[in-house]
């Protein structure tokens, strides 16, 4: 069973989610919160393995709380839900360790296939928020930061960066897999490689170092 969290202010949007995914017979709802702070205290008292996020909320917003969880709860996953489509907010919140981002337009099915994912160690990085994300650390380029290559993409072979870039196109396993003529447990083996030459925690960090190298 994934135990969810649900952070919001709108007492409807909360009370919408509990009814999607109060259908699922895998996901259960552990509890509630209306601001980050809340979020974060909820976190000790019911170890969720997955937070739904909103990010405008009063106190400490949903991009903040997000820092403060991962920092003290690791392998809690967050998704982010805002009605902004804006890069900032994807920047940050991705920068943070959220495990994924999504509209709350998105569909039920789209909202528990969500939480399905990042509870089983994936990565919602959509084609249009990585290219936000991309225009994100372009800005900074322009304005002097950032501007030179991580050195550790210099211990990548040419397969593991080709790896990394679908990674952070949002592909799956097997999505890549099949893009590359290789088995599923051959990729996995090297985003575990990839992952730890780099340092990274998970392949979220993995999409952002690879979309801000330019890979």
């Amino acid at each position: 069973m994934i135990k969810v969290l649900l952070v919001d202010d709108q007492d409807i949007l909360v009370e919408g989610l509990k009814l999607i995914l109060g259908k699922e017979e895998d996901i259960q709802i552990c509890g509630t919160a209306n601001n980050g702070r809340k979020a974060y205290e909820a976190c000790k008292g019911h170890r969720p393995d997955v937070v739904l996020m909103d990010i405008k909320m009063p106190e400490v917003n949903g991009v903040e709380a997000t820092g403060m969880i991962k920092k003290d709860f690791p392998g809690v996953k967050i998704i982010v839900l805002t009605t902004f489509n804006d890069d900032e907010y994807i920047y940050d919140a991705l920068k943070n360790g959220a495990s994924g981002y999504l509209l709350k337009d998105a569909s039920p099915a789209e909202i528990a296939g969500a939480v399905r994912t990042v509870y089983n160690g994936g990565a919602l990085i959509q084609p249009d928020v990585a290219v936000k994300v991309l225009d994100k650390f372009s800005e900074l380029a322009k304005s002097g930061l950032g501007k030179n290559a991580d050195p550790k993409v210099k211990l990548l072979t040419e397969r593991e960066m080709e790896i990394c870039r679908l990674v952070a196109e949002g592909k799956n396993n097997r999505e890549i897999a099949k893009e590359l003529y290789l088995s599923e447990g051959t990729v996995k083996n090297h985003i575990t490689k990839v992952l730890i030459k780099l340092d990274l925690r998970d392949r979220t960090q993995l999409a952002v170092f690879a979309i801000k190298n330019n890979l």
